[in-house]
C-alpha cells in the first residue's frame, strides 16, 4: 500500500499544477494518470515520417490569462521555449470565407444580399426593441440577439454538427459563456470600433509552447518530480474503501493507495459512478485526423470553422501557425477536428475511410491537397465537450451535492468540474484545490464555480 498526504487522481495540468503547490508547501502527494504519459487533454501527438516529426494537439489550445502568478508559473516552466502568437481565424460557410472576428468590410464584401438585408432587418427589430431577449435554451439566446439571419446561416448549423442535438435542446449557458458579444449591438459597435479592448474569444495573441501544448504537462511532472512528488502512470482508478464520509483507500489494478486529502480531476459523471451515483451527465467526444503535407503552408489561418453541416469538420486547424517547430521545414500539417460520440460509427471508423470523406469535404471548400499528403493519422478524445443540454445544471447540482458528502474528496479542472473552461481557468482550479487542502480560504462551491459568469469578457490579457 502506498501512503502520502494527497492522492491527486488525473495527470492533467489542473492536477499537477495542484500537486507541484502542495509538494512546495510540504506535503506529500501521489499523482495517479490512467494513460501512459501526463498531459490528459493537454497531450500533443507526433507522427514521424523519416526524420520528419509532425506535432498535433489535443484541440485549440492557447495560453491566455489575468493571472500574473500563472503566467510567472508556465513562463518559468517553459522558460525559452514559450513563445508568442497571433490568431487569425476565418469562417467557411457556403464557398465564402468570413474573417473572423466580424469585419464589416468583409461582411460587404463577402455575404450574400439575402444575408446582408435579413441581418439588417434583424438589426433594426434588436435596436428598437422589437426582440426581447430569450435565455430559454441556445437557439432562443441566439436568435433574440442577433437575429434570426445569423441563427440560421452560422450559429444552427455549427452548433448542431458540434452538439449532435439540435439546438434549441441546448441550454443557454453555452452561448452566454462562449459567445462573448452581447448582441447585434455590440457587434456594431465592435466593427465601428477601433483601439478598443476586445472579447475574450477575440483576443488574437496568445503564449504557445515551441513544440506543442503537450510540452507544458511534460515540464510540469519534471518539476513536481523533482520537488518530491511521485506519478504512477498506467493506473486507472478502479474503486474505492469509504468510511466515515470520508475516501479510505483508492484501488487500481496494480496498488493500494492511502492519502487524508484526494483531488480529484477525473470526469465528474465517472467519479461519481465510481461512488455509486449516476449523474447522467455526458460529454461530446472528437476525433482528430491529421495530414502531414508536403507544402509550406495550408492557408495564412490558425483556425477555419466549417459551419456547413453537411461537411463533416467542425474546424481545420495548421499546428505550424502557432509554432513553426510543430512541422518540418518547408512543410505543413493540418488537424481537422471531427465531433462524435464515443463508439459511434465516426469513432469507430477506420483511418482510411475517414480520409475519403475529408477529401472529398475538402474539395468542396477548395482545398486540393490529395497529392500533397505525406502521411495520416487519427486519434480519439472522449471527454471533449461537456454536453451542455437543457438540464445538464441541475444534474450538475446534484452530483456535486452528492460528492460533497465526501469529506476529504475536492474536484477540480475541466472535467472534474464538469465546465467549458479555458486552460488557464482549469488550471487555477487545480491551484484553488491545493489551497484549499493547505487551509486557505477557499471552498469547494468556489473551485466548482470558479469563472462562471454568464459572460467571459478578457479585460486583460497580461500575456501580451
Amino acid at each position: 500500500m502506498q501512503s502520502s498526504d494527497v492522492v491527486i487522481i488525473g495527470g492533467g495540468v489542473a492536477g499537477l499544477i495542484a500537486g507541484i503547490e502542495l509538494v512546495k508547501n510540504a506535503k506529500s502527494v501521489t499523482i495517479l494518470e490512467k494513460e501512459p504519459i501526463v498531459g490528459g487533454q493537454c497531450k500533443t501527438e507526433v507522427l514521424k515520417v523519416g526524420d520528419d516529426e509532425f506535432r498535433f494537439d489535443y484541440g485549440g489550445h492557447r495560453f491566455i490569462t489575468n493571472n500574473q502568478k500563472l503566467l510567472d508559473f508556465v513562463e518559468d516552466i517553459l522558460d525559452d521555449d514559450l513563445l508568442s502568437a497571433q490568431r487569425s481565424s476565418v469562417i467557411l460557410h457556403q464557398g465564402r470565407v468570413y474573417q473572423y472576428p466580424l469585419n464589416l468590410k468583409n461582411l460587404l464584401r463577402v455575404a450574400p444580399l439575402k444575408l446582408l438585408l435579413g441581418a439588417t432587418i434583424d438589426t433594426l427589430k434588436i435596436v428598437f426593441k422589437m426582440t426581447k431577449k430569450d435565455d430559454t435554451n441556445f437557439k432562443t439566446w441566439i436568435s433574440s440577439r442577433f437575429g434570426t439571419s445569423l441563427y440560421d446561416n452560422f450559429f444552427a448549423p455549427y452548433t448542431q454538427k458540434l452538439w449532435g442535438v439540435k439546438p434549441e435542446l441546448l441550454s443557454s449557458d453555452w452561448a452566454g459563456q462562449r459567445i462573448s458579444l452581447m448582441d447585434l449591438k455590440d457587434v456594431l459597435k465592435k466593427l465601428f470600433a477601433r483601439g478598443e479592448k476586445t472579447a475574450r474569444t477575440y483576443a488574437r495573441s496568445y503564449r504557445y509552447p515551441k513544440y506543442g501544448f503537450g510540452q507544458l504537462p511534460l515540464r510540469m511532472a519534471k518539476k513536481f518530480e523533482e520537488l518530491g512528488g511521485k506519478i504512477y502512470t498506467d493506473e486507472e482508478v478502479d474503486s474505492f474503501d469509504i468510511a466515515d464520509n470520508k475516501i479510505e483507500m483508492i484501488y487500481t489494478k496494480n496498488h493500494t493507495f492511502q492519502a487524508k486529502q484526494i483531488i480529484s480531476t477525473m470526469p465528474l459523471n465517472e467519479m461519481s459512478q465510481k461512488l455509486g451515483f449516476n449523474s447522467e451527465l455526458k460529454f461530446r467526444s472528437l476525433r482528430f485526423l491529421c495530414l502531414g503535407l508536403d507544402i509550406e503552408n495550408f492557408s495564412p489561418h490558425t483556425w477555419q470553422y466549417v459551419s456547413d453541416y453537411n461537411l463533416l469538420p467542425t474546424r481545420i486547424q495548421e499546428p505550424k501557425r502557432r509554432s513553426p517547430f510543430m512541422s518540418p521545414a518547408s512543410k505543413s500539417s493540418i488537424m481537422l477536428e471531427i465531433p462524435c460520440n464515443k463508439d459511434d460509427e465516426i469513432w469507430k471508423m477506420n483511418d482510411e475511410k475517414l480520409l475519403e470523406i475529408v477529401k472529398k469535404d475538402l474539395n468542396k471548400l477548395n482545398f486540393n491537397i490529395e497529392e500533397n499528403i505525406i502521411d495520416y493519422f487519427s486519434f480519439t478524445t472522449e471527454h471533449a465537450y461537456t454536453m451542455m443540454d437543457i438540464d445538464y445544471n441541475k444534474r450538475r447540482d446534484k452530483t456535486i451535492k452528492f460528492l460533497d458528502r465526501f469529506e476529504n474528496l475536492t474536484m477540480a479542472g475541466r472535467q472534474g468540474t464538469f465546465r467549458y473552461i479555458f486552460l488557464d481557468t482549469a488550471m487555477e482550479t487545480g491551484l484553488m484545490a491545493a489551497e484549499l487542502i493547505l487551509g486557505k480560504n477557499v471552498s469547494k462551491e468556489q473551485i466548482y464555480n470558479h469563472r462562471n459568469e454568464k459572460i467571459v469578457i478578457e479585460t486583460k490579457n497580461i500575456g501580451e
